[in-house]
């Protein structure tokens, strides 16, 4: 029987020997994996804290505090135990936050960003497990590469459920909780399946009706409705974690809009007929919307102006975010104009005129035809980017086919020791002890086993996906429509500054990972460098570029150059 190998620190008693010390984060997404197997935290949390302990030590680093997030998705940044450790890193001397992998801290851009400048800010590098992510650029470059494949899982993720939706729309099924005046409820079909459905609130139904034939009338606005509703009675559902209560004026509003009291149901814009009962008659609703138009044009506001650009655009003189209005002239003609927040409420010293909406959206069309990267350096790009992945993926190779022959060995070692126990050589109580340390050892190594043949794969193929936008970035964009013109803009660039200059509207923006990288001239260059050393059979020779890192170039012998993605 081979001995176990020595266990990784987990205390504070080797302070003598290092000051050096870290924190380990670890989560689950959903419940049944933070419960399963009988225990509270599941098979996936002590594997991962393995990882993160092993990490550890490669770092001569001491785990001094411990953050798990049991059941907590990576798609919400509120995780009371990202909180916790956020503030943690804050307050202490912290050199290193381990965690297993960089999904396991966020699945979106922004609170990928967020975090990371979080603890950058108080002096503590993020490093991964098992993955090559650090602080250095090409460690970046590759940390925002496997965010955006994060985000990615969790908007494929997404879409699948929005298929489901959509099936269930499509079928006169609601889709979400049923909106005031109606309830969610189970009942049981004739083979004793639960059926989710939707029936009128008993309590409520009456009141929503008598909403609409009051509005219908003229002699109301949403306000007095809203008062004459609450003095009848009319509450929002109560839930578990919150109380009935008055509902708010914003709820008074999107029902007399909402055509589900009619027996529609709108999901993605569409419309199906509904299998809820209407509480109002198609004529009634329009009647309604007659009153809702009148009042809007007269000055009672029932609803917000949105637009694709809203959330990605800022005042570049003030830093606001530019927000949209609609001006009237005096023959009735409606023309959007975007504005500066910071200028509206008087919170900045901002002087900045409006500025009319399609000026601004052709501008931001021009700028994409300015940062849209030449074909010939996607090309010079694509070529060293890929030799570099060709590089990490040979080292995770070599690392798994070690973590191959342990996974072997302890297989081997766990049949020994069942055998020795059978014969009498091995007591009831060390069986499970050892059985428990080589089962926590295994799942460790099957884990990183099968991610590490997946990773490198998934991010060179982002990589090429990367390349191809940034290459054709305009012609893209221009075949978009305005939904997703808003997520363009928002995978591309962190924000969008509208500067005046010269009393014309001027266009900057600062990218998002890890197009911030692609996009740098500096990177253009020093792949247009290797390009040609590519092209004069000139491989080994070491090269230090601008966003990466790379040690060394494998020689040519017995390898040709890679052109599977070129």
């Amino acid at each position: 029987m081979t001995l176990a190998p020595p266990a990784p620190p987990t205390s504070l008693d080797r302070l003598g020997e290092t000051t050096t010390l870290a924190v380990s984060y670890l989560r689950v997404s959903t419940k049944e994996q933070a419960e399963r197997g009988g225990r509270n935290e599941g098979f996936s949390i002590p594997a991962q804290r393995d990882a993160n302990l092993r990490k550890a030590r490669d770092l001569n680093a001491i785990v001094v505090e411990e953050f798990i997030d049991a059941g907590e998705s990576a798609r919400k940044a509120d995780r009371p135990e990202l909180i916790r450790m956020i503030q943690y890193v804050k307050a202490h001397h912290v050199a290193y936050c381990i965690v297993h992998k960089v999904d396991r801290l966020a699945r979106n851009r922004a609170d990928d960003v967020t975090i990371h400048l979080a603890l950058r800010e108080a002096g503590v590098m993020l490093v991964s497990a098992t993955e090559n992510i650090d602080e250095t650029p090409s460690g970046m470059l590759l940390h925002g590469i496997m965010s955006t494949i994060a985000e990615f899982y969790s908007r494929n993720l997404a879409s699948e459920v929005t298929k489901g939706m959509t099936q269930k729309a499509a079928t006169g099924g609601t889709v979400a909780r049923a909106p005031l005046g109606y309830l969610n409820v189970h009942k049981r079909d004739e083979l004793g399946r639960d059926v989710p459905t939707v029936e009128p609130d008993p309590d409520r139904a009456a009141l929503v009706k008598w909403a609409f034939e009051a509005y219908a009338s003229g002699n109301y606005s949403t306000i007095t409705l809203r008062e004459e509703l609450i003095d009848r009675g009319l509450t929002t559902v109560p839930t578990p974690k919150r109380p009935a209560k008055p509902p708010a004026l914003s709820t008074i509003q999107r029902m007399l809009s909402n055509p589900y009291y009619k027996g529609d149901v709108i999901f993605r814009g569409a419309s199906y007929d509904g299998l809820h009962e209407p509480l109002v008659s198609p004529e009634m609703w329009y009647r309604v919307q007659n009153v809702l138009t009148a009042h809007q044009v007269s000055g009672e506001k029932t609803q917000a102006h949105d637009h694709y650009l809203k959330g990605t655009i800022y005042c570049g003189d003030c830093g606001s975010r530019l927000m949209v209005t609609h001006a009237k002239n005096r023959h009735g003609n409606v023309y959007p104009y975007f504005i500066c927040a910071g200028r509206h409420s008087k919170r900045t010293n901002c002087t900045r005129q409006a500025m009319p909406v399609a000026d601004i959206e052709q501008k931001i069309e021009d700028y994409y035809r300015q940062v849209q990267i030449p074909e010939h350096v996607v090309t010079a790009l694509r070529h060293m980017l890929t030799r570099q992945f060709d590089d990490l993926h040979i080292a995770s190779k070599a690392e798994r086919r070690t973590l191959v022959t342990e996974r072997d060995q302890l297989r081997d070692e766990r049949r020994s020791l069942l055998h020795a126990h059978h014969a009498g050589a091995v007591p009831l109580d060390l069986l499970k002890e050892e059985q428990d340390r080589l089962s926590r050892r295994l799942a460790f190594l099957d884990s990183r086993i099968e991610a590490g043949e997946v990773e490198y794969d998934q991010a060179k193929a982002h990589l090429e996906d990367c390349l191809a936008l940034a290459g054709n970035a305009h012609a893209i964009y221009m075949s978009l429509d305005d939904s997703l013109r808003r997520i363009a803009n928002q995978a591309f660039f962190e924000r969008i500054n509208i500067y005046e200059v010269e009393s014309a509207d001027t266009v900057d923006a600062e990218h998002g990972e890890p197009f911030d990288t692609l996009f740098d001239p500096a990177l253009h260059t020093e792949a247009l460098a290797f390009d040609a050393r590519l092209q004069a059979g000139d491989y080994a020779q070491p090269a230090h570029v601008a966003g990466l890192n790379i040690e060394h170039w494998v020689g040519p012998a017995g390898i040709e150059p890679t052109t599977s993605t070129v």
